[in-house]
């Protein structure tokens, strides 16, 4: 039985830096990422329950050009930390997978993700109304991995709640398996922190270093800045935010 393609996923958080993790690592000689960062397979609308692990390694094959077969492949879909039913079929495809993790402060997160929504015209509601109506519009929506599902679109305060992801994880792979890295130090630290995640991959560091970058970085109204709507959405995001703190701190 051959080892499964894919050897380690940036499996979360959105808008927590994966852009970013994933464009360093893509630099490295040894390592593998799809075109495009984000494969989408395992989040696939149409996946298939019983798909083998050469299945999948088949439909992540047209994700990464020829050669390269020593090479370390990985994927970088942010939602695979987000719902249980993925991080599942990830560890019945290759239960050895390692995942990298980014948080990002829950508020600075719903933000990003909240203004991301309105840039591509998929967000109606002004911000209040959509963080205070998220609860009713995924409603129904829980286990809904459709491609217009409220779930992917509007999960600006479940996405940033991080401890049942985390659990998911652990509930299915060693803890030497799951690395995770605070936005912060891969912002203002790209360099040991890069160190981190080669050794954790078990790859050779990089040498030299990658030039630091900021990729994808949204750019919106009072971005950087804590005004009143920042205060008030980290007291609603307050349980969040102190798990959040307990982790990075």
């Amino acid at each position: 039985m051959s080892t499964p393609r894919i050897g380690f996923v940036i499996g979360g958080m959105q808008k927590a830096g994966t852009s970013a993790l994933a464009s360093y690592l893509a630099e490295h000689p040894a390592l593998r990422l799809p075109t495009g960062k984000e494969a989408h397979v395992f989040d696939a609308p149409a996946f298939d329950e019983s798909a083998t692990a050469a299945d999948i390694d088949a439909a992540y094959a047209p994700h990464f050009p020829p050669g390269a077969s020593d090479a370390l492949h990985g994927d970088a879909t942010p939602i695979y930390a987000f719902h249980p039913r993925l991080v599942a079929r990830i560890a019945r495809y290759n239960p050895a997978m390692r995942w990298i993790v980014l948080l990002r402060h829950p508020v600075d997160r719903a933000l990003s993700h909240f203004h991301m929504e309105r840039g591509r015209g998929k967000e109606h509601w002004p911000l209040w109304p959509a963080m205070l109506l998220e609860r009713w519009r995924l409603r129904g929506h829980r286990d809904d991995l459709s491609a217009l599902s409220p779930l992917r679109r509007w999960s600006y305060r479940a996405r940033g709640d991080y401890a049942p992801q985390l659990e998911s994880i652990r509930a299915h792979f060693p803890a030497d398996q799951l690395l995770v890295i605070a936005d912060t130090d891969l912002r203002l630290q790209p360099g040991p922190t890069l160190d981190r995640a080669c050794t954790f991959l078990g790859v050779a560091p990089f040498d030299p270093p990658p030039a630091p970058r900021e990729v994808f970085a949204g750019s919106y109204p009072g971005r950087g800045r804590r005004g009143p709507s920042w205060w008030l959405l980290r007291w609603l995001l307050r349980r969040e935010v102190q798990d959040y703190r307990a982790r990075v701190d």
